[in-house]
């Protein structure tokens, strides 16, 4: 995949009408370059481990779609350091953040770490998918097409990090005993990349609204991002503006069964997007970086 990103015109504030929704994004792209790069150190050191041949198999091929990730939103990093030179020294942070992990941690840890994350993918990207429309369409193409390419594939592998961890070290207790250990990081990310965002960005280019992202997972953390939003953005221009109550409940119900004993990733319920984007790329894969102009063209 070829997303255009080599001008200097790309906004940070990519979705003028849903700024959250847009800052949400951001976040996800400074997180996946490193992210991505532990998942596919963890997965190829995983692999000799891996006695059944469909799984690694299947690991294969994740890999190399979280390194094509990794790639995409590299691109898109860049053109927004381009603009603003210091957003250089905040993905270098959250790089090293998983550098020290995958320094310091055992591999079943580590891919459970991974399990834990990817888990919680399709309840949440599948609400974004459900509205599109609302949430895509109006941003930049550009940005748009390269997170609604992220999350479809996201469903797609969405079995992948736990059929790994469970090829390892099958062991759903110590997978939840990780889990304060990956709070515990994704806290230190948040206020990482919301640091980042508000230090170098100026306000009236976008700055301002990284005091949407929560500088943190602590109570006040998330309080302070609460009162952001009421501060900064009407109603109409939540991140979850327009989306039915009935589907944030499934949402965080799903949240929660994701990390349950019996869970299977392959069960969920995926979103008719999905299926619409996968049968574009294989009819004309270029045109799903240009989602919207593309489609209007065929």
């Amino acid at each position: 995949m070829r997303f255009d990103f080599a001008g200097d015109d790309v906004p940070f504030t990519w979705h003028p009408t849903r700024p959250s929704f847009a800052m949400q994004c951001n976040l996800v792209s400074f997180f996946a370059p490193g992210f991505e790069k532990f998942i596919v150190e963890a997965t190829r050191e995983a692999l000799p481990q891996i006695r059944d041949p469909e799984v690694a198999e299947e690991a294969e091929a994740y890999l190399r779609q979280e390194a094509q990730h990794s790639a995409a939103h590299l691109a898109h990093v860049r053109a927004l350091v381009r603009r603003w030179p210091g957003l250089r020294e905040t993905v270098d942070e959250v790089t090293a953040s998983f550098d020290r992990l995958t320094a310091t941690k055992p591999l079943p840890w580590r891919l459970a770490y991974t399990a834990v994350i990817e888990a919680t993918f399709t309840p949440y990207f599948s609400v974004f998918l459900n509205h599109e429309d609302k949430l895509f369409g109006p941003g930049d193409e550009r940005v748009a097409s390269l997170f609604l390419w992220h999350f479809v594939e996201e469903i797609e592998h969405r079995s992948s990090a736990l059929r790994v961890y469970q090829a390892v070290h099958d062991s759903f207790p110590y997978r939840m005993k990780t889990i304060p250990g990956v709070l515990k990081h994704i806290d230190e990310l948040l206020r990482i990349i919301s640091t980042g965002f508000r230090r170098h960005v100026p306000d009236d280019e976008g700055g301002g609204f990284a005091a949407l992202i929560p500088n943190g997972l602590s109570p006040k953390a998330l309080l302070a991002a609460k009162r952001a939003e009421r501060e900064l953005l009407p109603r109409d221009q939540l991140t979850y503006a327009g989306v039915p109550k009935r589907e944030l409940v499934k949402m965080v119900v799903g949240l929660v069964r994701s990390q349950g004993p019996g869970h299977n990733p392959a069960t969920e319920l995926v979103p008719a997007f999905a299926a619409q984007w996968f049968a574009r790329f294989a009819e004309d894969p270029a045109s799903t970086a240009r989602w919207y102009t593309a489609g209007a063209a065929r």
